[in-house]
């Protein structure tokens, strides 16, 4: 034989998944016509049992980690939680012992509930676990302030409530869009879920502070609110969907700043003038100073814009000078 088998033995798994170079496989094929030793390893390497085995073995060792794993993180999050339930029947105890009632009680409840949701929470759910975790720490919250209303007998609960959604949906809502399981439901859409999610708890928001607001409120609300709505919806139009350079982009994002503010700081100046003359109040106007301002930044706004389309199309015809 022209080769040795040790040679042969080494260059067959190669020859099997079809990436030897072509002397090598020539040099297999040769030796495997001339010695029965050889080709008896080849065939056994072309039975697929051996790794279908491999590969189911592989997997149950996996998935007996990944339980193995999770019962610790369901063990680890239980002890905590059971920590957290100590401070929760020692007030029970005390309210119960000193006849006050369970009003402590609740609030204590709910504030723990806090903690509970951030730490245990992302130890006992097996998946989807920002997402869970997040949606449990805000229903947490918003338990303990109505617990805290409901002790003090305010009327303030819908305000806080409404702006604790809004605040902690602008810190958290890029996040979760992008973890599962919305991810896979969103896609391409998850700018504008995101900026959906600011603008509905904005408004519930506001709505919730005009409704314990007096009458005057939501005229100068919605002057106020309306141009700065349209605004970050314009900007981010802008920078999501406009094809043009980054300065350009600048320019443009200036000007509808002065256009907008312009608008609605005349609005808001009219509605807040009406009320103050119905009040019998003075107000003094800086509406010259405001206005030179906002002049001077869609000023600026125009002409970045003009430089930035400039600067695109040159640079678009110099590439396609290169290119030819």
């Amino acid at each position: 034989m022209k080769y040795e088998c040790d040679l042969i033995e080494d260059l067959l798994p190669l020859y099997k998944d079809g990436i030897c170079s072509d002397t090598s496989k020539t040099a297999v094929e040769e030796h495997l016509a001339e010695c029965e030793k050889c080709r008896d390893i080849y065939e056994k390497l072309k039975d697929e049992t051996v790794d279908e085995l491999m590969i189911r073995e592989k997997e149950d060792v996996i998935g007996s980690q990944s339980k193995f794993f999770k019962r610790k993180s369901a063990l680890a999050g239980s002890i905590i939680a059971a920590i957290f339930a100590l401070p929760i029947l020692i007030c029970l105890i005390v309210d119960l012992a000193g006849g006050n009632g369970l009003g402590w009680f609740f609030i204590v409840l709910a504030a723990m509930l806090i903690p509970t949701t951030l730490i245990a929470v992302p130890l006992m759910v097996p998946e989807n676990k920002m997402f869970t975790t997040m949606t449990s720490f805000t229903l947490s919250i918003i338990i303990l302030l109505g617990a805290i209303c409901l002790y003090t007998r305010g009327n303030w609960f819908f305000i806080a409530a409404s702006s604790v959604l809004f605040g902690l949906t602008v810190c958290f809502a890029p996040f979760i869009a992008c973890r599962r399981p919305l991810a896979g439901y969103l896609k391409n859409y998850k700018g504008l879920t995101v900026m959906g999610a600011y603008t509905v708890t904005f408004c519930i928001m506001m709505i919730c502070i005009g409704i314990s607001a007096n009458a005057p409120f939501w005229p100068l609300a919605f002057a106020i609110c309306a141009p700065l709505i349209a605004m970050v919806w314009i900007i981010f139009a802008i920078i999501r969907y406009l094809p043009v350079n980054g300065l350009a982009k600048t320019g443009l994002i200036m000007t509808v700043i002065g256009i907008i503010s312009f608008a609605g700081n005349k609005a808001a100046e009219y509605f807040t003038l009406k009320s103050a003359t119905a009040a019998g109040a003075t107000v003094i106007s800086r509406s010259s100073l405001n206005s030179a301002i906002y002049v001077a930044t869609m000023a600026i706004g125009v002409i970045l814009s003009v430089i930035g389309i400039a600067v695109g199309r040159i640079k678009k015809e110099t590439d396609k000078g290169e290119e030819k």
